[in-house]
């Protein structure tokens, strides 16, 4: 999938992903909502879509036992190498939409709060880490345009809106 990040103006109406102890922060796959999936709990949704990359249940076991998410996305680059999934690929979106989905499903609290925020647009904001890596594909930086990025999970958060103001009528 190509990364072309594209600018758009900012709304006024924005929710911002950037640290958990921050008011958007319950959005982050960092976010201390742990969810369940195949009969194993995973402390966050980071820890689940880091080892959803991975065949090896060895492998997704080490990740899962982690204790923080950061510490689980660090283990699990030293798996890089046996990824099954391309980062940032079709299967990545797909495993990104299903941790989202389980921790809404799992959490009644994360639901209304979703459903609380009306049309607002969700960002990732990647600005203070800059144009890296994935930044761009995950998130969006300010720029005088306004964003810059593809923000796939502002995007999925903004999917899942959607289906539970559609469910929920």
């Amino acid at each position: 999938m190509p990364n072309v990040a594209p600018v758009f103006a900012p709304e006024g109406n924005e929710i911002l992903i950037t640290k958990v102890k921050l008011p958007g922060g319950w959005l982050s796959n960092m976010s201390p909502h742990p969810v369940s999936y195949e009969g194993k709990r995973w402390r966050t949704c980071e820890a689940l879509f880091q080892a959803l990359r991975l065949e090896d249940e060895d492998a997704k076991e080490v990740i899962r036992k982690e204790s923080s998410p950061m510490a689980a996305k660090m283990v699990a680059k030293r798996f890089k190498g046996i990824q099954v999934v391309e980062p940032m690929s079709e299967a990545d979106l797909a495993n990104m939409r299903l941790c989202i989905s389980l921790k809404l499903e799992q959490h009644e609290l994360l639901r209304r709060k979703l459903n609380h925020t009306g049309n607002a647009k969700i960002i990732e904001d990647c600005s203070s880490r800059g144009p890296r890596g994935s930044n761009l594909f995950w998130g969006a930086m300010r720029v005088p345009e306004g964003w810059q990025g593809e923000n796939w999970l502002g995007r999925i958060w903004k999917e899942m809106r959607v289906e539970l103001q559609v469910a929920t009528k």
